[in-house]
C-alpha cells in the first residue's frame, strides 16, 4: 500500500478505482472541498481505472513522487485500457511539476528514464491533448500532498505509449532524437517496418542535422517497401528530404487539424511545399505534400501518403511511418489506381473498375494525358449504387464519366470558370462535366457536375506522371436528389429556382411519383432577357408578379409517365418533323436537333455532336442536356422559351399572353352573364 502522506493524488486514484477502504474517506474529503462538485466525484467513480492504479501501487518511484513532490499525471479512462494492448508504462505519465490545463506549456518532462518529453497540442475547438490522448476538459483535480507540494491529476482518453525497443535491443536506447532515431530503427518496435533506404539518402545528402535540431518537429519517413521501383530512391534529393519535415511545429493524428496546411521545411523563393494531415472515415490517416511553387526536378502537384505507423515520439517531435515519399511524382494515373486500389484510399473505386472488366483501366493506360475524378470509399456506400453495380453497360456508362482526356488541375480549372462555369467534355466527347469554384485561396470549394449528381472535390490535384486524379464526394452518374433538391443547389438553375419559389410552382417538383421533364434556362440565359425585355426581365423575379413568371415556367416543365431524353427527342424529330409534349396548362411543340461544333467551348480541342431545340423558328442551344434526377430530367438551355409578344408592360405591371386570355375570358363571361339577367 501507498504511505499514509500519500494523500494528493494518490488518494484521488483511490477515488478512481473505488476498490479500497480509503474509498469512503476520500470522497468524503472531496464532497466537503468546495472545489469539487459532487458530479465531478461521481464522474470520477464511473471512470475506476483500476489497471493504472495498480501500476501506480507497483512501482516505487511512482509513490514517491506522489509522497514526496509536486507532480502532473495523466491518467487514463478505463476505456483507454481497454483498447491499449501494450505495456503500461507509468512513469511516462507522470511529470515532476505541476500544471493545471491552462498553465501547460508545450512540453513537460516525464519522469521516465531520460525524461523523454511529453508534447502539448490546443487546438482550434479547446481542446488539449497530450501526445496523441485528449484531456477530458471537466475530470481534472488539483490538490496539495501532506508535504505541501501541489499535484494535478488530468484524465486522458488515450495511454501514452513512448518509444517502443525490441526485446532483444543490443543497445540501451534512451531518449533519441530523429535521427538517432533513424539509425538505431532495427532495435525499436516499428511492426516490422524498415527504413534503410530513407536513412542512406538523408547520409547520402548530409542532412542529418536535420534530423538532428533540436527543439519541437514533425518528421515524416516513408519505410523501404515505399521504394520498390528501383529508381525513386534516387529521386530523394536534400530538397525532398526537407519536404518531409514540418519544422517548429509537433502533429500528433488526434490532435491534427485536417486539411490544414503547414510550411514544411522545403519553402523557400524557388520551391514551396506544404504538408497537411486527413483522415478518411475509416479511421485511416494519410498526409500529403503539395508542391505549391515547383522547379525542374520538383514538380508541382500533390503526393498522397497513407500513415501506416503513426504517432512515435522522439526527443525533438515527433515520427509517423508512411508508405511513400511525398513530393515525388513518378507514377501514372494506372499505377496510383492500383496502388490505392488495393487496400487504400480508392479501394471501392478500383473494385468498381476491375469487377466491369478492367477495360476501363486499359483506356486509362491508353491516354497519354488523363485526369480522373475518383469517387472515395464512402462514396460507394449511397443506396442507389448497389442496384447498378449488376448492370454492367450503365456502370462502363458511369466509370467513363469520370473520365477526362486532359490533364486538369485546379488551375487550370480556375482558368475556365473566370467569366463561366467550367464544361469539361468526359472521355466519351457526348457527355459533360460542370466544374464551379465558390470562394478563394484555401477557403475555396470546388464542385463537379456530372449526370445531375453535384460532388465536391474533397482531394484535388494528386499529381501523376500523365496527369491527375481528383478525389470527389459522390459517385457522378447516380442522381440522389429530385428535380426540386437539384434546382436549389445547382449555382447554373438559382434564377430559374428563385422564381418557382415565388408562385410556390417548385413545391410540386418534390413529387416521386410524377416523372418530369424540365427545360431549365441557366442563370445566363434569363440574363439575355433583361437585354432583349427590360422591364419585363425586372418584374420576372418580383413577388408580386409570381402568378405571370408561373405562367412561363408552365410553359418549360413537360409531365408524363416517363421523362424525354434528348436522345429520344432527337428521334421523335427525325419520326413526325415536331414533338408535342404536355405541360402543365397546355402542350409544348418542339424540334430537337443534333449540331456538330463547339457548342460548349469556342477554344475546345475535340468537336462533339450539341442539340438544339428549335420552338417558334428560334433555334436554342442545349447547354447541358440529361441532367438526371429520382424524379426526372432536367436540360439547361440558353435561353427561356419566351417571346416579346408573351409580355405586355403597361402601369408599371404586366401580363403575360396566357393571362390576357383568361382575363379576357372572364370579361367575356361576365358580360355574358349580365345580358342573360
Amino acid at each position: 500500500m501507498t504511505s499514509p502522506g500519500c494523500r494528493g493524488l494518490t488518494a484521488a486514484l483511490l477515488l478512481l478505482c473505488a476498490t479500497t477502504a480509503a474509498f469512503a474517506e476520500l470522497s468524503d474529503k472531496l464532497r466537503d472541498d468546495s472545489e469539487l462538485s459532487q458530479s465531478t466525484a461521481k464522474s470520477f467513480r464511473r471512470l475506476m481505472p483500476v489497471r493504472f492504479y495498480s501500476q501506480v501501487e507497483q512501482n516505487p518511484i511512482a509513490n514517491a513522487t506522489l509522497t514526496l513532490r509536486s507532480c502532473t499525471i495523466f491518467v487514463p479512462t478505463n476505456e483507454a485500457f481497454q483498447r491499449y494492448k501494450g505495456n503500461i508504462h507509468v512513469l511516462y505519465h507522470i511529470s515532476t511539476s505541476a500544471f493545471s490545463k491552462e498553465q501547460l506549456p508545450k512540453s513537460v518532462s516525464s519522469d521516465m528514464g531520460g525524461n523523454p518529453p511529453l508534447y502539448i497540442t490546443k487546438n482550434r475547438n479547446g481542446d488539449i491533448y497530450v501526445n496523441n490522448a485528449r484531456i477530458i476538459p471537466s475530470l481534472s483535480v488539483e490538490m496539495t500532498n501532506r508535504e505541501g507540494k501541489r499535484q494535478v491529476m488530468h484524465i486522458i482518453d488515450e495511454v501514452l505509449q513512448p518509444l517502443s525497443v525490441q526485446k532483444n535491443a543490443q543497445d540501451n536506447i534512451n531518449n533519441p532524437d530523429a535521427m538517432q532515431f533513424l539509425q538505431m530503427a532495427e532495435q525499436l518496435d516499428l511492426n516490422d517496418f524498415h527504413l534503410r533506404t530513407y536513412r542512406s539518402q538523408v547520409t547520402l545528402a548530409k542532412k542529418e542535422s536535420v534530423y538532428q535540431s533540436p527543439g519541437a518537429h514533425t518528421f515524416l519517413i516513408p519505410i523501404d517497401e515505399s521504394f520498390k521501383l528501383s529508381a525513386r530512391s534516387g529521386l530523394v534529393d536534400a530538397k525532398v528530404i526537407d519536404g518531409h519535415v514540418i519544422p517548429n511545429t509537433v502533429i500528433f493524428t488526434a490532435a491534427s487539424q485536417h486539411d490544414d496546411p503547414k510550411t514544411s521545411a522545403a519553402f523557400e523563393d524557388l520551391l514551396k511545399v506544404t504538408v497537411s494531415f486527413f483522415k478518411q472515415k475509416d479511421g485511416k490517416m494519410y498526409v500529403k505534400s503539395n508542391t505549391i511553387v515547383g522547379d525542374a526536378k520538383h514538380h508541382e502537384g500533390v503526393v498522397l501518403a497513407e500513415i501506416v505507423k503513426a504517432n512515435i515520439p522522439v526527443q525533438n517531435g515527433v515520427v509517423h511511418l508512411i508508405h511513400r515519399p511525398l513530393m515525388i511524382i513518378d507514377t501514372t494515373v494506372t499505377d496510383f489506381l492500383k496502388e490505392n486500389g488495393e487496400n487504400g484510399a480508392l479501394r471501392k473505386f478500383y473494385e468498381v473498375i476491375m469487377d466491369n472488366g478492367g477495360e476501363v483501366l486499359d483506356d486509362i493506360t491508353n491516354l497519354s494525358e488523363v485526369t480522373i475524378l475518383a469517387p472515395s470509399n464512402d462514396a460507394w456506400n449511397a443506396s442507389l449504387i448497389e442496384n447498378l453495380l449488376r448492370n454492367r453497360k450503365k456502370m462502363r456508362e458511369i466509370l467513363n464519366m469520370h473520365i477526362i482526356r486532359d490533364r486538369l488541375n485546379v488551375d487550370k480549372i480556375r482558368q475556365k470558370n473566370a467569366n463561366m462555369i467550367a464544361q469539361v467534355p468526359t472521355v466519351n466527347n457526348s457527355t459533360f462535366l460542370y466544374f464551379n469554384v465558390k470562394g478563394e485561396g484555401a477557403d475555396a470549394v470546388i464542385t463537379v457536375e456530372g449526370g445531375g449528381v453535384n460532388a465536391t472535390i474533397v482531394q484535388a490535384d494528386v499529381a501523376q506522371t500523365n496527369g491527375y486524379v481528383h478525389i470527389i464526394d459522390r459517385v457522378l452518374g447516380v442522381p440522389h436528389t429530385t428535380v426540386l433538391g437539384k434546382l436549389e443547389t445547382d449555382p447554373m438553375m438559382s434564377d430559374t429556382y428563385k422564381m418557382g419559389q415565388f408562385s410556390h410552382f417548385n413545391d410540386q417538383l418534390n413529387n416521386t411519383q410524377r416523372r418530369f421533364t424540365y427545360f431549365v434556362p441557366r442563370d445566363k440565359g434569363w440574363q439575355k432577357t433583361e437585354l432583349d425585355y427590360p422591364s419585363a426581365h425586372k418584374k420576372l423575379f418580383m413577388p408580386d408578379f409570381s402568378y405571370h413568371s408561373k405562367s412561363i415556367l408552365e410553359r418549360h416543365l413537360a409531365i408524363a409517365d416517363h421523362v424525354f431524353t434528348m436522345k429520344d427527342l432527337v428521334q421523335y424529330s427525325q419520326q413526325a418533323g415536331n414533338v408535342v409534349l404536355p405541360t402543365f396548362r397546355d402542350s409544348l411543340q418542339i424540334r430537337v436537333e443534333e449540331e456538330a461544333g463547339h457548342l460548349h467551348d469556342e477554344n475546345a480541342s475535340h468537336e462533339w455532336t450539341g442539340y438544339v431545340i428549335i420552338w417558334n423558328y428560334k433555334k436554342i442551344n442545349v447547354y447541358r442536356p440529361d441532367v438526371e434526377c429520382t424524379n426526372g430530367i432536367i436540360h439547361v438551355i440558353d435561353y427561356p422559351l419566351l417571346e416579346e409578344r408573351d409580355v405586355v408592360v403597361s402601369g408599371g405591371s404586366y401580363l403575360t399572353e396566357s393571362s390576357i386570355c383568361i382575363l379576357l375570358a372572364n370579361l367575356i363571361m361576365i358580360t355574358v352573364a349580365k345580358i342573360l339577367n
